[in-house]
């Protein structure tokens, strides 16, 4: 196991989030960490609504802030924050407020008390009464697939609260190709070929409707289930 964490990154990729980036900023800056000195790390993936000129007007030390000149995805930005990260522990933060950080301390326990290196927040250890039919049908199918090609035991393969060990992301890190849907699949993947097991700890989830938010469609799920397959089997 690698020595005792002491610093945290704390990687928030930004798309489009006006409506709540400044409470996400408020409730990331004041939740626990498991003793964790907090590093925050905002990706803004080139919003076009006002975030971006909000993220600008800040003069925030405690803020490390990186703007992308053109947008290039979800995964592209957390490649992005994790680059720049210089945490013993690297997690991700969504922006819209469908994850409470509240529980990132609960994420980051398992590897601060040197159980695990990997671990994911899963929505369906809790409940899932939120997540609706379909999103559950296909989150759980996927995640089932998963496993089986994978060699885990995890319920939520897709959800946003993923932790890593400095050790385990400089591995994996250069490695990374994904930029949108795919990141998901791939980080597991590579994860897994690596040998570390991940561990799961229930969180709960407040989401977005459709008409609020950036839901995962059709064709990003079959951009999902390619990206699963592609880094499972063929890379």
């Amino acid at each position: 196991m690698p020595p005792f964490p002491f610093s945290l990154s704390i990687v928030i990729p930004v798309y489009n989030e006006a409506g709540t980036i400044a409470e996400v900023i408020k409730r990331v800056k004041d939740a626990s960490t498991a003793g964790l000195e907090k590093e925050i790390i905002l990706v803004d993936d080139f919003s076009i609504d006002r975030t971006r000129d909000f993220l600008h007007s800040l003069q925030d030390p405690e803020l490390k802030i990186i703007y992308h000149e053109k947008n290039l995805g979800k995964g592209a930005a957390l490649h992005t924050g994790f680059a720049a990260a210089s945490g013993d522990v690297m997690v991700v933060q969504d922006a819209d407020l469908e994850y409470d950080p509240q529980e990132l301390e609960k994420v980051l326990t398992p590897i601060v008390e040197n159980q695990t290196q990997v671990v994911y927040g899963s929505r369906y250890l809790a409940s899932d009464e939120n997540l609706g039919f379909w999103h559950s049908m296909f989150n759980k199918l996927f995640t089932k697939v998963g496993n089986l090609l994978m060699g885990q035991k995890i319920t939520d393969v897709m959800t946003c609260y993923k932790a890593f060990s400095r050790e385990v992301m400089d591995k994996i890190l250069p490695k990374l190709e994904s930029k949108r849907f795919g990141f998901e699949p791939e980080v597991t993947a590579k994860v897994s070929k690596l040998g570390y097991k991940i561990v799961e700890v229930p969180i709960s989830y407040d989401p977005r409707t459709w008409k609020e938010g950036k839901h995962m469609n059709f064709k990003g799920q079959l951009e999902s289930l390619w990206a699963l397959i592609k880094y499972s089997l063929l890379k």
